[in-house]
């Protein structure tokens, strides 16, 4: 037909090789609401495919060297960094967010991410006791479990979740699972493994506080906030949801908050000066929506953004999963609003009186990802980040990472730690060998 436009069409990656799909799915543009691709509805025989290649690949890969294995990542990371504008471009169009977090953010980020560990795994020592009386040694190796990117070392497979994902995390020769999602699929993925009692690291949601007390560097503080609240369209777990503020400086802090979170633009997301992109999906969006409807019928105040001010958009993209940041007062902890994760650009604040009770409010949700804390009293940071049940505390800033150091929440919001030892720990099997001589 004249004019209609031919869509991206992805395939799988299994052996080293891109293979078709006898069905594809639909992949939709977040900022036109339009579908811009098609992607492999992938199912058993798949990743039975891509099982079988990663089988195949793994002695050769896992005898190699870790100097060699470690160029290989370099190698990666080069690849990556010398594509960075069409990967951003990418990034940006699947996932909505603007062209610029791509390119600030996301694409650097895994670069660095690919160099950190291709440094780290040259560093990793092994464990050794002698028992002298019996006359033996003992020590440790660490064999991997998981795979790394000759043919079969790397292998892409495309689907929904009942679909392939169910094969792949119920498959007997798949020893452990890292994901990151929310807690519901968690929980399959749980009930699926257990028979198998394949290794977990869940990552996953968050409905983290910023805690700000009344001696904050607010010139700091708000931008930060602001910036925590609807970065990526408050689509990052870590993103801060709930804001208390101590309330001898509340009334500042909201006028000055309200102030800065109107000036974050919401816009296309090849506009280099918006903030805010679109919403992952159109179904997301409507759930994002739905929290501010039951806000608005428990008596709270939307201050700014979903329903109070206009959105302006062009034409094209007025199909497209837009929302304003959002900001809710008058709002009681007792809320969804203030006990689920949204996930999205919303955020609540509300007034606190003093550090015990900041403390039992901030942890009486079922999550403990990450949380903020905004002070210049020293001594107070410590106590409060020491309370806190949350896997991250930063104070005085916000998403500044070493990677070296563990990442990973409490409670519902997930099971184990990311980092440069965590991570070797979880990806390897580690043995004790005892020599007597």
């Amino acid at each position: 037909m004249a004019g209609t436009k031919t869509l991206l069409m992805l395939e799988n990656f299994i052996g080293g090789k891109f293979l078709p799909c006898n069905s594809y799915i639909d992949s939709y543009d977040p900022s036109t609401g339009e579908v811009y691709c098609r992607v492999p509805d992938s199912g058993k025989e798949e990743v039975e495919a891509a099982v079988e290649a990663a089988r195949a690949a793994f002695p050769g890969w896992s005898a190699r060297s870790p100097q060699e294995r470690s160029q290989v990542l370099h190698r990666l990371a080069d690849l990556l960094e010398q594509s960075l504008e069409e990967l951003a471009q990418a990034e940006s169009k699947d996932q909505g967010k603007t062209i610029t977090l791509a390119r600030t953010m996301d694409i650097p980020r895994s670069v660095q991410n690919f160099r950190f560990f291709a440094s780290s795994i040259l560093h990793h020592t092994s464990e050794c006791t002698q028992m002298d009386h019996v006359g033996c040694l003992h020590y440790t190796v660490r064999a991997p479990v998981g795979i790394g990117v000759p043919p079969g070392v790397v292998n892409i497979v495309f689907g929904t979740g009942p679909r392939v994902g169910e094969a792949l995390v119920s498959h007997p020769e798949v020893p452990l699972i890292s994901f990151t999602g929310s807690q519901p699929t968690a929980e399959r993925i749980t009930l699926l493994s257990a028979p198998h009692c394949k290794r977990l690291s869940l990552e996953l949601g968050g409905k983290n506080p910023a805690i700000i007390f009344e001696d904050a560097n607010l010139e700091e503080c708000i931008p930060t906030t602001v910036r925590s609240s609807f970065a990526n369209q408050g689509e990052i777990c870590l993103c801060t949801s709930r804001i208390f503020v101590q309330k001898s400086i509340y009334s500042e802090f909201l006028k000055r908050f309200l102030e800065a979170t109107r000036l974050w633009k919401v816009g296309i997301p090849s506009d280099p000066s918006a903030s805010m992109g679109a919403l992952i999906s159109k179904a997301h969006l409507e759930k994002v929506r739905s929290y501010i409807k039951k806000a608005r019928a428990e008596g709270a105040q939307i201050l700014c953004g979903e329903g109070v001010d206009k959105l302006n958009l062009p034409p094209r993209n007025q199909g497209g999963y837009f929302m304003l940041p959002t900001v809710i007062t008058d709002i009681k902890d007792e809320s969804c609003c203030m006990k689920e994760e949204i996930f999205g650009p919303v955020t609540c604040v509300v007034p606190f009186y003093s550090e015990e009770e900041v403390i039992k409010r901030a942890n009486s949700v079922k999550y403990g990802l990450a949380a903020t804390v905004w002070s210049s009293d020293v001594g107070r940071i410590h106590r409060v980040a020491k309370k806190l049940q949350s896997g991250l505390v930063w104070t005085n800033c916000w998403l500044i990472r070493e990677l070296n150091l563990p990442f990973g929440g409490m409670k519902s919001s997930g099971v184990g730690r990311e980092g440069a030892k965590d991570s070797y720990e979880f990806f390897t099997e580690v043995k004790t060998i005892t020599i007597k001589h």
